[in-house]
C-alpha cells in the first residue's frame, strides 16, 4: 500500500472480500445502537441520583465483569466456533437491553446496574472473537488496513452514534434509544450468522488431559515469555489508566457547558469529537508514514502524547468549541495506540492461541477502565472539580507513553510470522 491510497485501499478491501464486508455492516449497526444506549444510560443514573459515585458504579459495572470472565471467555473462543459465540451474544444482548424498558425510578437503579453487567459480559465473547476472527477473513498483507478501517468506522459510528444518542435521549427520552440497540444487535446477527468461514482451531486436538484452567495458563504463559508481545497486550490498559476521563464528558456536560436535557447534547458532542479523533488517527499515519511494522511500534507510544496534550488542553479551557478539539487531537492519539497494537497482535500470535491472547488483553483493558471510572467518580464526590480531574487523567498518560517508547521505538522490529 503506498502512502497516498489509504481511501482506495478502503474501498478495495471492501469490494473485493464480501465476508469482511458483511462484518463490516455488522459493526456498524451493532456499535450505533451501543451508543445510543450508552448516552440514555449515562444521562439516566446522574439525572436520578445526582451522584457522580453513582455514574463512576455504572462505568465500573460497564467494564469490571470483562475483566473477570475475559480469561475464560477466551479458552471458549479458543474451543468453539466464534462466529456462532458472536451471534449468541448479538442475541442475548439484544434480550438484556429490552428489559431497560422496565426502568422507571431511582428504586431501578439495581436493574440497570445487572442489565449493564450482563451485557459487558457477552461483550467479552463478542469483541475477542471479532479481533480473533479477522486474520481468518483478511490476508496478512490487509490486516492493517482492515484494523484501520474497522477503527475508523467505530470512531465515525461514536461520533454520529453518540451525538444521535444525545439529541434521542434529550429529545425522545431513553426508552426509544433502548428500542433501537435491541433492533441494532438482532441486524448484526444476521449478518453476521451470513458469514462463510471456516475456522481451523475447532478442528484441532486438544492436549490429553487438557483443561479450562490449563489452557488459560497456556495463554498466559505465552504471553509473558514471548517478546514484545506482554507490551502489545497491556498498550490499550495502559492508555486507560486515564479512561476517567469518560465520566468527565457527562460532568463537563451537566456542570460547565450544559446543553439540552440534563446536559444530554453536549455529552453526545463530547463522545463525538472522541469519535472524530479516533478516525483520523490510524489514517494520518498511515498517509504520512506508511504501514512497516516500525511505523507501528513507534506509532504506540506517540499516541500517548497526542493525548497527554489533548487533555492538557481540554482540563483548562472555557470554550466549547476547544474543548471537542482537544477531545479529537487526545483520541486521535488513542485511536493510534489501539489499531496499531491489535494489528502487531494479529500478525504474530499463533491462530489457535488468538482467541486467549485477545480474551485476555481485553480482561485487563476493562479491569483498569472500571478502576480508573469510579475512583474518577469517587474523587469527584469527595470535591475534586471536574478540571482537575481533567488535568490529573491527562499527566498519567505521560509514564506509560514514555516507557512504550524507550522499549518499542528504538529495536529492530521482529519478523511477524506473516512475514517470516
Amino acid at each position: 500500500m503506498t502512502r497516498t491510497s489509504v481511501p482506495a485501499a478502503y474501498l478495495h478491501l471492501l469490494r473485493q472480500n464480501g465476508r469482511f464486508r458483511r462484518l463490516w455492516y455488522g459493526q456498524i449497526v451493532s456499535q450505533l445502537g451501543d451508543w445510543l444506549d450508552s448516552i440514555a444510560l449515562y444521562t439516566i443514573v446522574l439525572a436520578l441520583t445526582g451522584s457522580s459515585t453513582a455514574l463512576g458504579l455504572l462505568l465500573l459495572t460497564e467494564f469490571l465483569p470483562p475483566a473477570i470472565i475475559g480469561p475464560f471467555a477466551g479458552v471458549v473462543l479458543d474451543r468453539l466456533p466464534r462466529k456462532l459465540l458472536m451471534v449468541l451474544a448479538d442475541l442475548g444482548r439484544a434480550a438484556l437491553v429490552l428489559t431497560l424498558l422496565l426502568v422507571q425510578g431511582p428504586e431501578d437503579l439495581w436493574l440497570i446496574y445487572t442489565v449493564s453487567a450482563l451485557k459487558v459480559s457477552l461483550n467479552a465473547f463478542f469483541e475477542p472473537a471479532r479481533a480473533a476472527i479477522l486474520p481468518d477473513i483478511v490476508a496478512p498483507s490487509d490486516l492493517v488496513t482492515a484494523n484501520a478501517l474497522s477503527g475508523a468506522t467505530w470512531s465515525v459510528v461514536l461520533a454520529f452514534g453518540a451525538a444521535l444518542g444525545g439529541l434521542i435521549t434529550g429529545v425522545l427520552g431513553a426508552q426509544a434509544a433502548f428500542i433501537a440497540d435491541a433492533a441494532s444487535y438482532l441486524l448484526s446477527a444476521w449478518l453476521i450468522a451470513g458469514i462463510a468461514i471456516s475456522e481451523a482451531h475447532t478442528t484441532r486436538p486438544r492436549t490429553s488431559g487438557s483443561t479450562g484452567i490449563g489452557e488459560l495458563r497456556e495463554g498466559l504463559r505465552y504471553i509473558r515469555h514471548t517478546p514484545d508481545i506482554v507490551w502489545y497486550v497491556l498498550a490499550k490498559a495502559l492508555w486507560n489508566l486515564s479512561a476517567g476521563v469518560l465520566l468527565l464528558f457527562t460532568l463537563y456536560g451537566q456542570q460547565i457547558f450544559p446543553l439540552g436535557r440534563d446536559g444530554a447534547i453536549t455529552i453526545g458532542l463530547f463522545y463525538a469529537a472522541r469519535g472524530v479523533g479516533a478516525a483520523v488517527g490510524p489514517i494520518v499515519v498511515q498517509q504520512v508514514w506508511g504501514t512497516s511494522r516500525t511505523v507501528l511500534r513507534r506509532g504506540i507510544g506517540l499516541g500517548y502524547y497526542l493525548s497527554l496534550v489533548g487533555y492538557v488542553i481540554f482540563s483548562g479551557t472555557g470554550s466549547l468549541p476547544i474543548a471537542l478539539l482537544a477531545v479529537v487531537l487526545a483520541h486521535t492519539g488513542g485511536s493510534i495506540n489501539w489499531v496499531f497494537s491489535s494489528t502487531l497482535l494479529q500478525l504474530d500470535v499463533p491462530e489457535q492461541l488468538r482467541g486467549r491472547v485477545f480474551a485476555i488483553e481485553y480482561a485487563v483493558l476493562m479491569l483498569v477502565v472500571a478502576l480508573s471510572s469510579y475512583c474518577t467518580g469517587v474523587a469527584s464526590d469527595a470535591g475534586a472539580t471536574p478540571r482537575e480531574l481533567a488535568l490529573v487523567l491527562a499527566l498519567l498518560f505521560a509514564l506509560p507513553g514514555t516507557l512504550l517508547t524507550l522499549l518499542l521505538w528504538g529495536r529492530t522490529a521482529p519478523t511477524s510470522r506473516a512475514e517470516a
